[in-house]
């Protein structure tokens, strides 16, 4: 069995990092250089950036910054935001990533997924979903509804269909945001996480909710993720990932530590 990762998330906005509810971004949570060198001195078994705003702006990502985080930190760095193009991915891999997330551009334009995946392979390739739950009709049950731009732009797309397409066109492990959990700290969307990995095969990182210890063993072990993406209980030091790993230890869950 594959030890759980704990991955903490830098939200970077105008060179800060940034949290909020719901994907509004309105609170500044730190440096986001500093927190880099934290959580790998801390233990984090990844980390990801995410440039927030850099899709919807149509601008590039701030390569300057993700220079700087991967050459201070020793472990994993995933990249996404602002990505438009299969060079995109090639110049970020080569400032010092060693996965790009991609979110917006492959709604756009899907064949970035597979160009990308048959060039540098599956494993640098992250498929980031951005959901938001779809209230159930008379016709039909509830589900997830695709959204991109960070947020701001609804698709029509069905989140659990768009997850197997990500992984047939390439993507070696998905990212599962949930709108409705992002920031509120009331736990994530355990049944977005089981929905998308009773379809799929590959690692799901699940992102959006956490606020106690208990949510993250619920989203790895109920909710079938690989992973847990983590923000503010980390940025405001509510809790340490060596807390977090020692907890899920005590309770069962193989973790490195």
């Amino acid at each position: 069995m594959l030890a759980k990762r704990i991955i903490p998330c830098l939200d970077v906005k105008n060179g800060r990092n940034v949290r909020g509810v719901r994907f509004s971004a309105d609170r500044d949570a730190g440096d986001p250089v500093e927190l880099a060198v934290r959580y790998d001195r801390e233990g984090a078994d990844e980390l990801v950036f995410y440039d927030i705003t850099a899709s919807a702006e149509a601008r590039d990502i701030v390569m300057d910054l993700v220079r700087e985080v991967s050459e201070r930190v020793f472990i994993p760095l995933t990249v996404g935001g602002g990505i438009r193009t299969f060079e995109d991915v090639r110049r970020i891999l080569q400032g010092g990533a060693d996965k790009v997330s991609i979110n917006t551009a492959a709604v756009r334009d899907p064949d970035i997924i597979s160009r990308a995946a048959a060039s540098f392979g599956s494993q640098c390739i992250v498929g980031a979903i951005d959901a938001l739950r779809r209230p159930a009709t008379t016709a039909e049950r509830h589900g997830w509804q695709v959204y991109i731009d960070g947020g701001r732009t609804a698709t029509g797309i069905d989140a659990l269909a768009w997850a197997e397409e990500l992984v047939r066109r390439g993507a070696g492990e998905l990212v599962l945001n949930s709108i409705d959990s992002d920031g509120t700290r009331d736990g994530y969307d355990l049944p977005l996480n089981q929905a998308v990995a009773a379809r799929v095969q590959v690692p799901i990182v699940a992102s959006g909710g956490a606020g106690n210890l208990e949510h993250l063993y619920q989203v790895l072990t109920e909710g079938q993720a690989s992973a847990a993406l983590a923000a503010s209980i980390f940025h405001f030091e509510v809790y340490t990932i060596p807390a977090v790993k020692a907890y899920l230890r005590d309770r069962g869950v193989m973790v490195r530590i």
